[in-house]
């Protein structure tokens, strides 16, 4: 008489357990870092409208303003060199937004726009621009009118910018807004970046290098 013996299964054993839930969280990871990355890539940026034409002074002396922008995407943001308080702080986080966007080169400008032009001349923004490492080449600081800074700043770029005396040396009354705005390469204004917050300037340098991948607009 034959008996038929059932030879039971080999359980799997620990060390291949362990390989099998690595490669599938490995699998899981690389899904999501794709999905991240295609979010990325078709993330659509805001319009709020386009910048009115405007010519003002470079710190150069040479006549500066949105025609000789047109054609690359810029950040820009407003300060003035006198200012004690918000503007180096401001500046500073220009200077390294230049610098992490230095593999982009001339693709993305920078603008610094003076509200205290009376007082901000060419040859001061040269030194200011110097002190904070400014490559002219990129970064562009504006001087000019005061009243036709103010209306490109306030109706153009919708940031804050005024004096609540009329007494230009009474520098705690001079104001200005403290975000980045970011244009695309035709003078539409696409994001503003509140600059007192971390999380608010890494995504202007997400934005900044879309707009620079998507040929500026």
């Amino acid at each position: 008489m034959s008996t038929d013996v059932t030879t039971p299964s080999t359980p799997a054993t620990p060390s291949a357990n362990r390989f099998l839930w690595v490669a599938l969280a490995a699998a899981v990871c690389l899904l999501l870092l794709g999905m991240a990355l295609l979010r990325q890539r078709t993330t659509t940026l805001e319009r709020y409208g386009q910048l009115p034409a405007f010519t003002f002074t470079r710190q150069d002396g040479k006549p500066f303003g949105l025609e000789q922008l047109k054609g690359r995407p810029f950040v820009a943001n407003f300060i003035f060199t006198r200012c004690p308080t918000i503007c180096p702080v401001f500046t500073q986080k220009m200077a390294r937004f230049q610098k992490q966007t230095a593999d982009i080169g001339e693709q993305l400008a920078l603008v610094s726009f003076s509200v205290d032009p009376q007082y901000d001349t060419p040859e001061r923004l040269t030194a200011y621009g110097a002190r904070y490492g400014a490559d002219p080449a990129r970064w562009s600081f504006l001087t000019g009118d005061y009243n036709a800074l103010k209306d490109t700043v306030v109706n153009g770029f919708k940031m804050a910018m005024g004096r609540n005396e009329q007494d230009v040396n009474d520098i705690p009354n001079i104001f200005h807004g403290s975000h980045f705005v970011l244009v695309d390469r035709t003078g539409e204004v696409r994001g503003f970046y509140n600059s007192e917050h971390d999380d608010a300037v890494e995504k202007l340098l997400r934005d900044a290098r879309q707009l620079v991948r998507d040929g500026g607009q």
